[in-house]
């Protein structure tokens, strides 16, 4: 990636994620999702934790919340999440309206990256973990279609990096006839048939 790659809008991927956990009950939040060791609710508040890291990221305001190691504990709901999620997405997305944001280096979960490395981490965590949430709370599921083509080009991109089980499972085959939402998720480790009482 150089720092010509042309950016991408995350605002629309980031409007379809608010309006999933919008519609999560109560009764959902300890509900098994296709992360293992998350619950509705850890996954919820991983999402709130990396809009955060990424729109300070974007901004290129280092410190804290961009040098937090992901997955080094599981993340939990704070009470004021159902006005914090969609408030931090928001401006997740704002910050990497800026083309300066795809540029030069940044940091995000204690790794230094290229700027347009970093968005398009910040995309993957989007479609990924919003088809989580989708499928954890049986409602359908229409990522943003440039969100989603991004998505897969990146973790097609990553699929022979030896470094990729830091941070991915491996990667399950759905042949290349499935549906680019399933190749994706296929990509990222994850079973595309996952149900909650599969």
């Amino acid at each position: 990636m150089t720092d010509t790659t042309p950016t991408l809008d995350l605002g629309p991927q980031a409007a379809v994620v608010a309006r999933l956990a919008e519609g999560v009950t109560d009764e959902q939040l300890a509900d098994p999702t296709p992360c293992p060791e998350y619950a509705v609710r850890n996954v919820l508040a991983h999402l709130a934790g990396l809009a955060v890291a990424f729109r300070d990221a974007g901004r290129k305001d280092l410190g804290v919340t961009t040098d937090t190691r992901p997955g080094s504990t599981v993340p939990e709901l704070g009470p004021g999440w159902r006005e914090e999620l969609p408030k931090a997405l928001g401006e997740m997305a704002e910050a990497w309206r800026d083309p300066a944001a795809w540029t030069g280096m940044t940091r995000a979960g204690s790794v230094d990256l290229p700027g347009g490395i970093a968005g398009l981490v910040a995309i993957d965590e989007l479609v990924i973990h919003g088809w989580d949430l989708a499928r954890a709370t049986g409602r359908p599921y229409a990522p943003d279609p440039a969100a989603l083509q991004a998505c897969h080009d990146f973790l097609a991109a990553a699929a022979d990096d030896p470094g990729r089980g830091e941070i991915f499972g491996p990667v399950v085959h759905v042949g290349a006839e499935a549906a680019l939402l399933d190749r994706a998720v296929g990509l990222s480790g994850r079973q595309p048939g996952w149900m909650p009482r599969s």
